[in-house]
């Protein structure tokens, strides 16, 4: 090997390995003092791409866990507000029982005071709550929650609060149609199907195997009653028992004839009753049929769609010159016609009905009145174009002997139906409070996972890193020794000089 003065080969080797021993050290230094076995892109590129995104799925998944447990908060305001409501439903159920036995001896007016109460405060609970009609909590909810593979879809859970319905009054059918004042007052309306089977007493059940719709439609619009017989069939007081429990808040009550064993209903207010075919022909309230109370009314000949020409319709009362004119303009909707008619008639005393099954108007009244319209067209107009005379009151109605008719049986049937109901809509929001609960489970069990699987990429195994110091502190040493030596190499050079 020659010896060289110009180039120190061992003196570069020397320089090298301290600048890579020192990299060493002054990265296991890094690591130790930061707790990250990853501190800039170069330390590992491939694996900071996927240590951050576990770390962005921690965080979006963090944030969720926040969201489910606001929406639980919520649910449980909610929860409370019906358990609430539902203790209001019990003291109106001891009240209307409390009037409906006629061992009863006190002051009904008293009891209907204390009811009248629990109304209000039912409906300003439900108002509280956002479960009235119309509330902001009756929606479909979303709770982004995050962690989903493949699609967003599956980040989201999803809480149905409205399929239930609202839970005030008259959503739950114990509004102000309901009383326990006492007996029932004299009806003034009163129907009887014309179709109707003999449901005497004696005549067995009717609508086995079988269901039949009735729409009644009052001044606050249209309900649906489905009766069903099911296997068995109905006797007379189950099909009426159903029947009423479905007309809970319309004011409307049915019961059988005691004359005809048909039947009828009854209501202080108009109304109209429309029926469909019982299902295989079975017997029960008769076939599609459409019936009136005993008030003098008119009923437009047809559907009534969207006005195409300005039209006007005019209500005369019996003894009275004075005209109720009510415009219809080229343009308004069935529904805007409605309002107007409503608002044109609201202090004459007769009544507007509008059948959402069918689409026509009633118009009723105590007092015997005549209806004319101006030419329109024949799809839009209501069908009384030249004026019609209301048909007059028909006669009295007369319910089964001996069934209860006062105010706190009734009462009854429909809190009963109201208890049932909230009874859903609380089943509703415990089961969108235990669905969060399992969302925020799992999405905890992905923090943690997703937290570890991060750690194993992103932190320093300390272990590791203090024994790894220690060796680039020796080497670090040796190659400082080892550059000095070969330092001094070169000055052998002189021996041969001096000789």
């Amino acid at each position: 090997m020659s010896i060289s003065i110009q180039t120190n080969v061992n003196s570069l080797i020397a320089q090298e390995n301290l600048r890579v021993n020192s990299n060493f050290q002054s990265t296991t230094i890094q690591r130790l003092t930061s707790g990250y076995r990853i501190n800039q892109s170069g330390d590992d590129a491939a694996g900071l791409a996927v240590a951050n995104q576990y770390r962005s799925d921690t965080a979006e998944l963090t944030q969720g866990v926040r969201n489910a447990n606001d929406g639980i908060s919520t649910l449980q305001i909610i929860d409370g507000g019906l358990n609430n409501i539902s203790k209001v439903l019990d003291r109106m159920k001891t009240l209307a029982t409390q009037s409906a036995s006629s061992t009863f001896t006190g002051d009904r007016t008293v009891l209907q005071g204390e009811f009248k109460s629990l109304q209000t405060e039912l409906d300003r609970q439900a108002n509280n709550i956002n479960m009235n009609s119309g509330g902001a909590s009756l929606a479909n909810l979303s709770v982004y929650i995050g962690g989903g593979v493949g699609a967003q879809s599956n980040s989201t859970v999803q809480l149905d609060l409205g399929s239930k319905g609202a839970v005030d009054s008259a959503s739950l059918g114990v509004g102000a149609g309901i009383t326990v004042n006492g007996a029932t007052s004299a009806v003034t309306a009163n129907a009887t199907s014309t179709g109707a089977a003999d449901l005497s007493l004696d005549n067995g059940k009717t609508l086995m195997a079988s269901t039949q719709n009735i729409f009644v439609t009052t001044q606050s619009g249209t309900k649906q009653v489905t009766i069903s017989g099911g296997a068995d069939g109905l006797t007379q007081q189950q099909l009426v028992d159903q029947v009423n429990g479905g007309l809970a808040g319309t004011g409307v009550t049915a019961s059988i004839n005691s004359a005809t064993h048909k039947i009828g209903f009854a209501s202080a207010d108009g109304f109209t009753v429309d029926t469909t075919a019982a299902t295989n022909a079975s017997t029960g309230i008769g076939t599609a049929d459409t019936f009136q109370n005993g008030f003098n009314h008119v009923e437009s000949t047809g559907t009534v769609t969207g006005a195409t020409a300005a039209q006007t319709i005019s209500f005369t009362l019996t003894g009275t010159s004075t005209a109720i004119n009510v415009a219809i303009n080229s343009g308004d909707s069935v529904d805007v016609q409605e309002s107007k008619l409503r608002e044109g008639l609201q202090n004459s005393g007769i009544q507007v009905m509008r059948d959402t099954n069918t689409n026509t108007f009633s118009f009723q009244s105590k007092v015997a009145f005549n209806v004319a319209e101006t030419a329109g067209t024949t799809a839009d107009s209501l069908g009384l174009v030249g004026g019609a005379a209301a048909t007059a009151a028909g006669g009295t109605y007369t319910g089964v002997a001996g069934a209860a008719t006062d105010n706190g049986s009734a009462a009854l049937l429909a809190i009963s139906s109201a208890v049932a109901k909230l009874g859903q809509v609380q089943g509703q929001v415990g089961a969108s409070q235990n669905t969060l609960q399992y969302a925020v489970s799992l999405a905890e069990s992905q923090i943690s996972n997703f937290s570890s699987a991060e750690s194993r990429i992103r932190d320093a195994d300390v272990a590791a890193e203090a024994a790894n110091l220690t060796k680039a502190q020796v080497l670090q040493q040796a190659s400082m020794a080892a550059m000095a030596q070969a330092n001094s190499a070169p000055q052998a050079v002189m021996a041969l000089l001096r000789g």
